[in-house]
This record gives structure tokens, sequence and C-alpha cells, in this order.
């Protein structure tokens, strides 16, 4: 019987250039972690803080004091998150110390507009009652754990201390195999991309792709794979 093959969060990313990426996805369990580092971060902020203008009191005011303090709690509440993930780590100090990173839904580095939806989108995740039900239940349902916030902005949050996993290109056919039936030139030009970028490509893509292509290669699978880079190598040395 074949080895059941084990869930992960490893999801494949293929971008408009045909270039495939690969994230691997935080769940709930870590980024909750990081929300709570995050949490106590912001406390002892506000603590100092607390402190700093409790003393200015008395130079300053009671009720200006108090005043500074309310707008302290409301810009450590509403822009921690966004100060530190526009940066260019992409990550609070919480999510930096778990290995997490926001990104957007290609890989990239996210916004300032897109920290900004995100996080102040927070407040609709903590519903009910700030049980963060909607959030939690937005995460369950979505492949990519994506919370409400997270749906809006198009963000994900992965894990960023991952080894690299590099694609390896598979090898040049020894023997050019002819078309056996004539093509457009669109579908010789994607036949020869197809040789081309098949080292961009994890195997198992490379063997989805070729399985379209079964009417001209005759099979699929692996077998489909190596017969549709043999006719692109047939179809690149015509033209040589």
């Amino acid at each position: 019987m074949a080895e059941i093959e084990k869930l992960d969060t490893l999801q494949a990313v293929e971008l408009a250039d045909g270039v495939e990426i690969r994230l691997r996805i935080a769940g709930p369990l870590p980024r909750a972690g990081a929300y709570l580092i995050d949490m106590v971060f912001r406390a002892l902020l506000l603590l100092g803080g607390r402190m700093v203008l409790g003393f200015a009191g008395w130079v300053i005011g009671g009720k200006v004091a108090g005043g500074l303090m309310l707008l302290v709690w409301f810009l450590m509440d509403w822009l921690y998150p966004v100060f530190f993930e526009a940066g260019k780590r992409g990550a609070t100090p919480g999510k930096r110390m778990v290995g997490l990173r926001v990104v957007q839904a290609t890989g990239s580095p996210i916004t300032a507009g897109q920290a900004i939806v995100r996080n102040f989108l927070r407040f609709i995740d903590s519903m009910p009652f700030f049980t963060y039900a909607f959030g939690m239940t937005s995460c369950l349902a979505s492949k990519r754990f994506q919370r409400l916030g997270d749906l809006a902005a198009g963000t994900v949050v992965i894990y960023d201390r991952m080894a690299a996993q590099p694609v390896v290109a598979a090898p040049p056919p020894v023997v050019a195999v002819p078309l056996p039936m004539g093509l457009t030139a669109d579908e010789t030009r994607a036949l020869a991309l197809f040789r081309e970028r098949a080292g961009l490509w994890s195997e198992a893509r490379r063997v989805e792709i070729a399985d379209h292509a079964s009417v001209l290669t005759g099979t699929t699978g692996p077998a489909g794979v190596n017969r549709l880079m043999a006719m692109a190598h047939w179809v690149q040395e015509k033209r040589e």
C-alpha cells in the first residue's frame, strides 16, 4: 500500500511568469503565541509610559498626563503591529521571536496599506466580545489560515525560518522524439517554454502540466514528462 502523504502547511504558489515558490503557512497556534508575546511587550511599554507620565504629571498637570496616556494607549493598540509589519522584516517582535513573518499571498513584502488593513480589521476578527471567534473561524475555514484581516488585505503569515528547498531540474532527454502531430506556433512555443522552465517547478507540478498534454504524449505521470521533454528537445534541435 502506498504511503499516505502527511498533511503539511507547505504550499506552492505559481507566479504570473510561471515561476513556482513555496510558502510554509503558519497556523493559528504559533500566531496566537506571537500575539501573546506582543501583548506582554505592549504591556511593558505602557507601564513604562505610565511611569514616565506619572512623574511628568507633577509638571504638566494630571489631566494633561492622563490625556497623553490615552493617546499612547491608542497608538500602541492600533499602530504597534502596523509599524513593525510594514517594515523591512514584516513582523512584530512577537512574530520574530516565534519565527513568523507577514507577506503578500505571492510571497512579496506587504505594503503599509496592507499592514493597516489587516490590523485595523483585527477588531472584527476579535468579535464577538473579544473572543476572536470570527478570526479563528476564518483561519480554520481558509486553506492558508487567513483571518478576515488577511483576506481583506491579501496577506498570509508564514514561517520565516525555513530551509530553502531547491527544485532540481529534470535532465535533458538523450534521444529527441518527433512530434506525432502538427502544432500551432503558440503550442510549439509553449512546448519549448515547458522544457526551459521545468527546472523552476517541482516534480509534481511538472507532472500536472504534462498530464494536460497527454493527447500529444500518449501517456501521463513521469513518463509523460519525459516524453514531453523529448519532444521539446526535438523541436529545439529542429529550429537550430
